[in-house]
């Protein structure tokens, strides 16, 4: 049971998503007691049991697709492959000759985002004072050895060229970033090579300036002419005021926030006059 506990924090600190799957109720026969244990990781590795067969086979299934949708789940399965499928709501029936009814809880051990912020400067650094406090797997990368030294925030910091770090590791699915290199060169050469490689990234946000803003729409419709914009947040942040980059973490932290848990009607510093859907009317 230990080990399993220990399997949990080690995903835990490496980032890397899991469930914990627990036998919470048992009536009649079956194959698993009460409190027995499968984590099933990422990675496709096992540990622990909650019983074997065809009970053991369907919470692994179930497992990996709540890893997906990083969700918690509460179960019930009639281990009775003769009685009628989906007898009772919540209730799963399984191909097992035993009659009993087995309950599993699914927990998501995972964090609820990836968080990449390329560039470790003040900006970079006030946000990662924030993010460290919320349930983000936060990645810095930076080539800036002095600056990588100076930040003190990340779960994993990457001495790496900015764009290299996409081309040698590439980005989780569904994760989030932030572009905030020390040059616009850089900044444009990180969003270039998720365009490119067609990542899922659901938010990319851009630090920028409205000139800088117009100068990379520029840059992109020539580049790859109609491209999908709903996912590129520039000017990065929510419209609350201030220009520290305190203010401007806070903004960008709540902006995170309100997109991971599926809040709407905020004013996004994206949807300004100099906004990129804007300019695309012009």
């Amino acid at each position: 049971m230990d080990e399993i506990y220990e399997k949990v924090l080690e995903y835990k600190k490496k980032g890397l998503d899991g469930v914990l799957i627990t036998a919470v109720e048992k009536k009649g026969e079956g194959p698993v007691e009460v409190g027995k244990k499968l984590f099933v990781g990422e990675d496709g590795k096992l540990y622990g049991t909650v019983g074997g067969g065809a009970l053991e086979h369907k919470a692994i299934e179930t497992a990996k697709e709540l890893m997906k949708d990083r969700e918690n789940r509460l179960v019930c399965y009639l281990l009775n492959e003769d009685g009628p499928q989906m007898t009772k709501k919540n209730y799963t029936s399984l191909p097992m000759k035993c009659g009993g009814m087995v309950t599993l809880y699914y927990e998501f051990t995972g964090k609820k985002r990836h968080v990449y912020i390329f560039g470790a400067g003040h900006v970079a650094k006030a946000l990662g004072r924030i993010l460290k406090t919320l349930d983000f797997h936060l990645v810095v990368i930076d080539d800036r050895k002095e600056v990588l030294a100076d930040y003190p925030y990340a779960d994993r910091l990457v001495d790496k060229p900015f764009a290299g770090f996409i081309d040698e590791e590439g980005l989780k699915e569904g994760s989030f970033v932030i572009v905030c290199t020390p040059s616009h060169k850089y900044d444009y050469n990180v969003l270039d090579r998720i365009l490119e490689k067609d990542l899922d990234i659901p938010y990319m946000g851009m630090l920028c300036s409205a000139a800088k803003l117009r100068d990379y729409l520029d840059r992109i419709k020539e580049k790859f002419g109609g491209v999908d914009l709903a996912n590129f947040y520039a000017p990065v942040g929510l419209d609350t005021g201030g220009d520290s980059p305190e203010e401007i973490a806070v903004s960008i932290a709540a902006e995170m926030l309100a997109l991971a848990h599926g809040k709407k009607n905020h004013l996004h510093m994206r949807e300004s006059e100099n906004g990129p859907y804007r300019y695309w009317e012009d």
